[in-house]
């Protein structure tokens, strides 16, 4: 008898809790969307279990053990009110225990980007998990090679060599995209101790080339036409693999033209999905953990970053890139080639490409000697290109090294390859850049001055002047020597914009270090060659060509003439009543002089913020006190109705302590987010 009612209560026991974790679901879904966006997975996991276990134990021992456990009483529990009082605080327990997990813990993790679009709730935690778990291997990696405690000393010189060291290992040991993000980081030495750029430069992917039948099967795949039609010879043993592809030779059926096949590696935008996620995350990590990462703008590099390779995988954008280059510099004077793309063969994940006949630069001067190439000019000539995609046509190629030009066997001239990764600037930028090297030669702060105006965004106030010395002294540094350090220059501008809580438009910025990139270039191909004094002659050359536009292009000039009268006139004709109006406000002292802070996104942003939950407390706080009052005012009430005060009063507490909780939670992400 005994054993049966032991069963019994064992039973009822484990229906119960087979209720407790269908509503600890419910609890899971409904906290989430009560304390806000952002929410990390394993707190919220956490919080959730811990609080329907220690609500399902005392809802038991306080209640239903008094009935053997038995399940039926769930009806009456229900009917009574204390099924509800149970949910309730399991609720409210749920979000107190994530406000103190979030108190106490420093790192925030949001699964939000990486998980837009799965709209399946078994899947979407399923991603979760393995995104969690993918991210805490990440993070022991780089607590394993000491970068969590590298970066509390960061500052410290003796300290880079090891912060270096561990940050490289854990790069390497994450693998895929981690790699190719260190290897990005090694250009950027404007940023990174020559240290920091040593061991990054070192970081190598060894990818596999992909087996002759798995290119087969990808070429089947991803040509519009079978294999035969479109090319007479496809040789499947790849010129050169990398990390994202493949590049194999080819002859085009229709015109006997070599050409050359770019492959993107199957699967590689799954897991670049999931680890550009979760490069952020560690990013994220690392500026919260230092203010060395902070102020570096290691968050800002990784996603821009992710941006830029997100188009890297996808050659639709590079073939793009290739025509808009090749069009602007269609009828250049300084002639440079570039491969005609076959967009009627090519792809998302397949680009066909004419194939250059010629050597890279990236093999000495022996290859000038061979088809006697002057350096000099070879390199003038790939300059003046640069120079002009830059501040006329407003795209340039972002990554001029050595193994990205190539010259020409047949004519001797420059081959540009590689149009993955290009600039872009407005017209007020191109027009800002030729000031800035104006400026340089001209050694005038002043030109450089109004030059970096154009060139930065968020301007704000800025003290012309001490920017004007800081500029001087850089200028200084610089002078009277045989050959102006691009290198240097370039980093010191940086310094300085950074030191004034300046930033350049990002496209700016990749431009500045293309320049970097391309005088290393030059001087790899004529170790005497000057940028700067070559972008005098271009320099002149553009002052020139702007004074005589007007002649040597007449009908581009009347036309451009014609639609600026056509926006002007109307303007002009409305200026007299405007000045009327103006005068007659001025005659009855209705002008008045304000600043507005909400023309400031940035103010307007904070002030709404502000203004939003400050409504929440007031509301949070209204329901707390009315409840408050209605418990107090029943407690004098010996009618029926006073319960009804009493539901109304707890059920106004539960409110003003969900506000206050999520309050609570926002204003600890906002304090550790500027601590």
């Amino acid at each position: 008898m005994r054993e049966g009612m032991r069963k019994m209560v064992i039973m009822d026991l484990i229906k119960v809790l087979v209720v407790a974790a269908t509503i600890g679901i419910f609890i899971y879904f409904v906290s989430g969307r009560l304390i806000g966006p952002k929410i990390n997975f394993k707190k919220r996991i956490l919080s959730v279990s811990l609080g329907v276990t220690l609500t399902t134990f005392v809802y038991w021992y306080s209640y239903l053990r008094d009935f053997g456990a038995d399940i039926n009483q769930l009806a009456t529990s229900a009917a009574d009110g204390s099924l509800i009082l149970w949910i309730g605080s399991m609720l409210l327990i749920t979000m107190l225990l994530y406000l103190f997990f979030e108190l106490f813990d420093p790192v925030e993790i949001s699964d939000s980007r990486s998980l837009t679009g799965i709209r399946n709730p078994l899947k979407r935690l399923q991603k979760q998990w393995r995104l969690q778990k993918r991210l805490r291997q990440i993070l022991q990696i780089a607590v394993r090679n000491g970068v969590s405690t590298g970066l509390k000393y960061a500052r410290r010189r003796e300290n880079d060599r090891d912060l270096a060291i561990g940050f490289r290992k854990t790069l390497e040991e994450a693998g895929g995209v981690f790699i190719k993000f260190g290897q990005v980081l090694s250009t950027r030495t404007e940023l990174f101790s020559p240290v920091f750029i040593e061991e990054l430069a070192s970081l190598q992917q060894n990818v596999p080339p992909l087996a002759p039948e798995d290119v087969k099967k990808i070429l089947e795949k991803r040509l519009p036409l079978p294999k035969d039609e479109i090319f007479s010879h496809f040789d499947l043993t790849p010129l050169a693999a990398g990390s994202i592809g493949q590049v194999h030779k080819a002859v085009l059926v229709d015109k006997s033209q070599d050409v050359v096949v770019k492959l993107l590696y199957p699967h590689v935008r799954e897991y670049m999905r999931d680890d550009l996620g979760m490069l952020v995350e560690f990013a994220d990590w690392m500026s919260e953990k230092s203010t060395w990462a902070e102020h570096i703008g290691f968050r800002e590099l990784a996603r821009g970053f992710a941006a830029g390779f997100q188009e890297e995988v996808d050659f639709r954008i590079e073939a793009r890139n290739t025509k808009q280059v090749a069009n602007a510099l269609s009828e250049s004077e300084f002639d440079v080639r570039i491969p005609t793309v076959y967009e009627q063969y090519s792809g998302e994940g397949l680009l066909v490409l004419e194939y250059v006949v010629g050597k890279s630069i990236a093999k000495g001067g022996c290859v000038f000697e061979q088809h006697g190439v002057d350096p000099n000019g070879f390199a003038r000539n790939v300059l003046f290109s640069f120079f002009e995609q830059m501040m006329f046509s407003g795209i340039f190629h972002a990554d001029p090294h050595p193994g990205n030009i190539f010259i020409d066997e047949k004519d001797g001239k420059p081959i540009l390859l590689d149009f993955g990764a290009v600039g872009r600037l407005a017209d007020s930028q191109q027009h800002a850049l030729n000031l800035f090297i104006i400026g340089v030669q001209q050694n005038d702060p002043s030109v450089l001055y109004d030059a970096v105006m154009g060139l930065v965004e968020d301007k704000g106030e800025v003290d012309r002047h001490r920017f004007e010395q800081s500029i001087g002294q850089i200028l200084l540094r610089i002078s009277y020597v045989d050959r102006i350090p691009t290198k240097e220059l370039v980093h010191d501008m940086f310094d300085v914009v950074q030191e004034f809580g300046l930033s350049f438009y990002p496209s700016v910025g990749m431009a500045l270090r293309s320049l970097i990139t391309l005088d290393l270039t030059l001087r790899f191909i004529d170790r005497d060659f000057d940028m700067f004094s070559e972008a005098k002659v271009f320099a002149k050359k553009y002052k020139t060509a702007i004074l005589k536009k007007p002649f040597t292009e007449p009908l581009a000039t009347k036309t451009k003439i014609e639609e600026e009268l056509a926006l002007l006139i109307p303007e002009a004709l409305r200026l007299p009543k405007r000045i009327d109006q103006l005068i007659q406000r001025v005659e009855s002292g209705k002008i008045i002089l304000h600043h507005d802070i909400f023309s400031d996104k940035k103010n307007s942003s904070f002030v709404l913020q502000l203004f939003s939950r400050l409504v929440l407390l007031l509301t949070g706080i209204t329901f707390g006190v009315i409840s408050v009052a209605l418990l107090a005012i029943s407690l004098f009430l010996n009618t029926a109705y006073a319960i009804y005060l009493n539901t109304a009063a707890y059920a106004g507490l539960f409110l003003c302590v969900v506000l206050l909780v999520r309050l609570s939670i926002q204003a600890i992400r906002d304090v550790k987010r500027n601590s």
